[in-house]
């Protein structure tokens, strides 16, 4: 293995899964930590942790043990993959998980950069942007559990990292690899550590990921590794794919703008069912009652929980937002589990958090990475009868339910 990767989610990795096998790598993504090694011909490795949003020590521990097992593997360059939408807070785990990182490597001029140009993601004097919203007036300043309420990077990350920020302006970027190499040079000589860089097209990606050749750590998106392929001697490629037929159901736990668009626009065309969150905490709903009717329903049903943010708030007024978040992810892990016994064979799931519960509630250990739906987002097969779609939150064309379903049923 040349290129070891750590996700703090797991539609953040199998965004990351689908870059690196679009370069041309030979990647597989792992759920959690392989008891094993690796498959000797893979290239690329993603540990996909569920660390985003639990205790920082927690989150370390799970990071660093990743890390190990990725250094048993043979690993060149590690990768330490957070959103392109920088999910975290004050008391966040992005900066102490990259501090242990960068110990352990002991790497220096560490590079963050969460964006990602093709889904809308771009950093510029530090500050990032979703399309041509700074970050906090994107709607992430109303996420239920990371509300993003300042768009400096630099600003956001200095609380909770040990080390001092630094920063690579775009007008470097803009000229290219070697003065990219020289201005993080020259951060380092200052005495920085982690060191925000501007990104605001895919071609800035292409030139920070050659002036990350041979750098012990990068974090940030899945967009800054595109041209981290290339460094390995990889070159762009398809990745194949085998369709899926049999049943196919929807998911959605995501509160996000985009989503929301998408599970409007899949309601007005296909069966659909709201979960109401106080229905599922006081247990006036069962998971196999959701399971039986996406069983039963026709085409491609959804069942979703995303609700307006207004009435997130008042559902964590009434229960507390731990146990309104874990209820609803318990909830519809237990819904996949009962679905997939009963035959359904694709799944499609819209939410961070939604698709790390019900990946684990389905003990997927690895994922084979197929063609992208939409930026950002592959198919991935979990099993010989079960394909499966993980979307984060934001990501995504309006008709995505739909476009993925076809994709995964290998009806282009």
């Amino acid at each position: 293995m040349l290129l070891g990767c750590i996700g703090d989610d797991f539609t953040g990795s199998s965004d990351l899964a689908n870059t690196l096998a679009k370069g041309g790598m030979r990647t597989a993504q792992y759920t959690g930590i392989p008891g094993a090694p690796a498959q000797p011909d893979v290239q690329a490795g993603v540990v996909a942790l569920k660390s985003r949003s639990i205790e920082p020590a927690e989150a370390v521990e799970q990071s660093l043990a990743a890390l190990n097992w990725l250094r048993e593997q043979g690993c060149e360059q590690f990768f330490f993959k957070y959103c392109s939408t920088f999910d975290s807070t004050s008391q966040g785990n992005i900066g102490p998980v990259a501090d242990a990182l960068a110990e352990a490597l002991d790497a220096h001029k560490v590079i963050v950069c969460p964006a990602f140009p093709g889904t809308g993601r771009s950093i510029y004097q530090g500050h990032l942007f979703v399309n041509d919203r700074l970050l906090n007036e994107s709607g992430m300043q109303n996420h239920p559990l990371t509300p993003m309420s300042d768009p400096d990077i630099r600003r956001w990350l200095a609380p909770q990292t040990r080390y001092s920020v630094g920063h690579v302006p775009a007008a470097d970027v803009f000229a290219g690899a070697d003065q990219i190499r020289r201005s993080l040079e020259d951060q380092h000589k200052a005495g920085l550590r982690h060191i925000v860089v501007d990104a605001i097209r895919d071609e800035d990606l292409i030139e920070i990921g050659k002036a990350a050749k041979g750098v012990p750590l990068i974090t940030g998106g899945a967009g800054v590794a595109l041209g981290l392929p290339a460094n390995f001697g990889c070159s762009a490629s398809q990745p194949s794919w085998r369709g899926q037929a049999g049943k196919s159901i929807a998911l959605s736990g995501s509160c996000s703008v985009a989503t929301r668009a998408q599970v409007a626009y899949h309601a007005a065309r296909h069966p659909a069912r709201e979960i109401i969150a106080a229905d599922v905490i006081e247990r006036r709903i069962e998971p196999k009652d959701v399971a039986d009717w996406l069983l039963n329903a026709s085409g491609l049903p959804l069942a979703y929980s995303s609700a307006d943010p207004a009435e997130v708030v008042k559902v964590q007024e009434s229960y507390g937002r731990e146990v309104s978040a874990q209820a609803l992810e318990s909830f519809f892990a237990l819904v996949a589990r009962l679905a997939v016994q009963g035959d359904a064979t694709r799944v499609i799931m819209a939410g961070g958090e939604t698709s790390g519960a019900v990946v684990e509630g389905l003990d997927l250990g690895a994922f084979e990475i197929g063609p992208e739906i939409d930026p950002g987002v592959p198919a991935l097969r979990a099993r010989p009868d079960l394909v499966v779609a993980l979307k984060s939150g934001n990501f995504g064309a309006e008709d995505f339910f739909e476009k993925a379903d076809r994709l995964l049923a290998g009806d282009p």
